[in-house]
């Protein structure tokens, strides 16, 4: 998925996210999206984009956030991530389930 308007060095930061997320399991089409995603935040933060969102300006950068959103951290997966894990797992009345909830229903299923 490298672009035309990617320079040297976005195209080689690609190529390296692409495979560092394959390495932690992601599917190929994953590791590509997750990849050019990174990449165009980090060009729009540095102004290489002709346009960019709000987020991608004002929000911290990729490398230093460093998955502090990935659904690994103290509050774990968000509900919708939990959610959509319960969904792919059949789990009946999830659409009446809390969090912690949730939680428990997704554990009990995958152990």
């Amino acid at each position: 998925m490298p672009q035309q308007a990617w320079s040297v060095k976005r195209e080689r930061q690609y190529e390296h996210i692409k495979e560092a997320e394959k390495k932690q399991g992601r599917s190929t089409k994953r590791a590509k999206e997750i990849a050019a995603a990174t990449v165009n935040k980090e060009r729009a933060r540095k102004g290489e984009a002709k346009s960019a969102s709000r987020s991608s300006i004002r929000d911290i950068s990729s490398g230093r956030r460093g998955g502090l959103r990935s659904g690994s951290g103290p509050g774990g997966r968000t509900k919708e991530q939990l959610y959509s894990e319960a969904k792919r797992r059949g789990i009946r009345g999830r659409s009446r389930m809390n969090k912690a909830q949730l939680q428990r229903a997704v554990a009990a299923k995958s152990g």
